[in-house]
């Protein structure tokens, strides 16, 4: 069974109007038990919870601890081309936009890396639009061994591939994938991607199975907040990492939390998400995935970090740049979208640490899978 089986059983507008009937005493309910399942997460996501989000807060707090300690990931994305053939409504880097395109050559993509290594960072993930013309599997694979003995781990957010692809990433050294379905509402999915590859929301939807498949060590997934309506795509979220960690257990699964930000197109949110409604997701996710990885990106305003890192979060970016070549020439070309927390990964390092936490620059090495090193 795939997840897009699963996800057959499931009409959009039902799921919504279930999770909001859901009652105070359901999400008691949920909070009691030791491991929330489907029923329990759609009581922890309605609007009931939201007069209990202080013992949800609670309760993934001490939950993180138990699993991750008080440690947190830094990493940083690098965008190699912006370059894309999708019609995407809400990003800049869409076909649509009329917008300076660039791809980087691999020497100045070693370039960008350099930087960031020099900045502390030893996780990072490569970035590209979605134009398999401008950027193949063979550059890919290529940029991927030209930054093996920079990182100690490379992941990539890209065009989907086919199984056979993502095994010729893992052979040049990528260990993970970061693949966002963007709304798990089929309907709306069509809407906000009129053209291109993208468009097809069951290849999309299989992506993350693919790479399980292939031997990816990191599985990183999310919906795009504010296109759909937050309860009913948290809840499809929720249910789709359970599903992938089950599955692949292997393979360490992590949820996103992308929140739309301004961007070339201008596109508004259509489902707009608050800042409470962030908290009540986040920890609600945390409670149903006690071992997965939640990711905060430089999206968010700097004092909303500070104040989610001890709900759950267990890797963060800093010092983010959204255009290729961005870190050495900061006018070099267009960005996929603002970023909001601008502060240096120095000084994210510093705050984590205020907060009682230790900022983690490795916690991997690619000579783990070496199957020639003496054992």
């Amino acid at each position: 069974m795939t997840f897009l089986d699963f996800l057959k059983q499931y009409d959009i507008d039902r799921l919504e109007e279930t999770i909001r009937t859901q009652k105070a005493q359901d999400v008691q309910r949920a909070l009691a038990v030791e491991r929330p399942g489907p029923d329990e997460l759609m009581a922890l996501l309605s609007p009931a919870a939201e007069e209990f989000v202080e013992s949800m807060a609670q309760k993934a707090h001490a939950i993180t601890v138990q699993r991750f300690g008080h440690n947190i990931l830094l990493y940083a994305p690098l965008y190699i081309s912006n370059e894309c053939l999708n019609g995407c409504l809400y990003c800049g880097f869409s076909a649509r936009n009329r917008v300076p395109r660039h791809t980087l050559s691999l020497k100045a993509v070693e370039k960008e890396a350099r930087y960031l290594h020099a900045q502390g960072f030893r996780h990072i993930l490569l970035v590209t639009g979605e134009s398999p013309k401008a950027v193949d599997n063979d550059y890919l694979a290529a940029a991927a061994r030209r930054l093996r003995p920079l990182f100690s781990s490379i992941s990539i957010e890209v065009y989907p591939m086919e199984t056979e692809g993502y095994r010729q990433m893992v052979d040049s050294g990528v260990d993970g994938l970061t693949i966002y379905q963007e709304t798990y509402d089929r309907d709306l999915y069509a809407r906000m991607h009129p053209f291109g590859k993208k468009s097809d929301f069951d290849f999309r939807l299989a992506t993350p199975e693919r790479g399980g498949q292939a031997g990816l060590r990191r599985i990183g997934i999310g919906s795009l907040l504010g296109l759909g309506r937050f309860r009913s795509e948290g809840f499809l979220t929720g249910l789709h990492a359970l599903f992938l960690s089950r599955h692949y257990w292997r393979t360490q699964v992590s949820v996103s939390f992308p929140r739309i930000r301004p961007a070339d197109g201008g596109f508004s949110p259509l489902h707009p998400v608050s800042d409470r409604q962030f908290v009540q997701l986040l920890c609600a996710l945390r409670l149903l995935l006690p071992d997965a990885g939640l990711v905060l990106s430089t999206r968010e305003s700097a004092a909303l970090r500070d104040n989610l890192l001890p709900l759950g979060i267990t890797q963060m970016s800093a010092g983010s740049c959204t255009a290729p070549g961005g870190y050495s020439d900061p006018n070099h070309s267009t960005q996929q979208f603002a970023i909001d927390d601008d502060r240096s990964p120095a000084e994210v390092c510093c705050l984590i640490r205020a907060k009682g936490y230790e900022a983690v620059w490795k916690d991997w090495d690619g000579a783990f899978l070496d199957r020639t090193a003496e054992q």
